[in-house]
């Protein structure tokens, strides 16, 4: 590898739209994202279960199924 080609790998804080802030390595001193992992639907557990409750209730619809309580 070639010497003094490479740029300079820093500390970096990285801001999500969430408000949710940390710490990482990069070669930008500040990173400003939309989604991280406190704010996305699959890290928080809610983007599975909608998924599947919604199948679940469209099979019930097209069959003409009755939910048993």
């Amino acid at each position: 590898m070639k010497n003094n080609i490479h740029p300079e790998f820093k500390e970096c804080e990285v801001a999500c739209a969430c408000g949710n802030k940390f710490k990482t390595q990069s070669v930008k001193e500040v990173l400003e994202i939309e989604v991280c992992s406190a704010c996305h639907p699959f890290y928080t557990g809610q983007q599975g279960k909608a998924a599947k409750r919604g199948k679940v209730e469209k099979f019930r619809k097209k069959y003409g199924i009755q939910e048993d309580e």
